[in-house]
């Protein structure tokens, strides 16, 4: 009898052993798993603008303030080439309204955007009636007349325009020795600004709801 007993204490340690081990890997939280999946909702990018007016394509609402103010932005010309102004067009988004000119050709026109007190048309001076209480005055550089572009241009006048908050209307004033000249109506001078896109040539405008 003397002779088992110590093998038996000698077989049962590593079963002692081997449960409490299993016990401790049961209870031990998986906590490679969960910080994995905070790390990867924390770190994921935010689509910017660049990215989304890269790919051609208008980008959607702002979910953060408008960025955008009322002071005048420009812009330079880049490779203009049969540019006309298509199609003036606006909608209606979350927090603001987005007017987008369209051109035919290729390249990307100039801009000078400005609050204004007087419209005139730049060809004749006379002045322009514009829906709203504030003019957003939209200069396109680097455009040509129909007659050179072969392209059917937006007629001259205002443009028809509804379901929109921010832009009371639109007026387009045709092109005049290598500019085109539109006023975007507004209840009074709100933020806004403006960017590029290409596949067709845009320009869009954006004003805000409120300042």
């Amino acid at each position: 009898m003397q002779t088992r007993h110590p093998l038996r204490l000698t077989c049962g340690v590593p079963l002692v052993l081997a449960a409490v081990l299993l016990a401790g890997c049961a209870e031990q939280p998986a906590t490679d798993e969960a910080s994995s999946s905070g790390s990867a909702t924390s770190t994921a990018p935010a689509q910017d603008d660049a990215a989304v007016t890269s790919a051609g394509a208008e980008p959607a609402a702002e979910t953060s303030a408008f960025p955008g103010d009322t002071e005048a932005v420009s812009a330079e010309p880049v490779d203009p080439a049969g540019l006309s102004v298509t199609e003036v067009r606006a909608g209606r988004h979350e927090g603001f309204d987005r007017v987008v000119f369209e051109l035919s050709g290729s390249g990307t026109p100039g801009w000078q955007v400005e609050y204004v007190d007087t419209p005139s048309s730049q060809g004749s001076g006379d002045a322009v009636e514009v829906p709203g209480e504030a003019a957003l005055q939209v200069v396109l550089q680097g455009t040509s007349y129909p007659y050179e572009t072969g392209a059917e241009e937006v007629a001259r006048g205002e443009v028809a325009v509804s379901g929109t908050e921010a832009v009371a209307g639109v007026f387009y004033d045709a092109t005049y020795e290598g500019t085109s000249v539109a006023w975007i109506g507004t209840p009074d001078r709100r933020p806004f600004r403006v960017y590029a896109l290409t596949g067709p040539s845009r320009v869009v405008v954006e004003v805000a709801d409120a300042g």
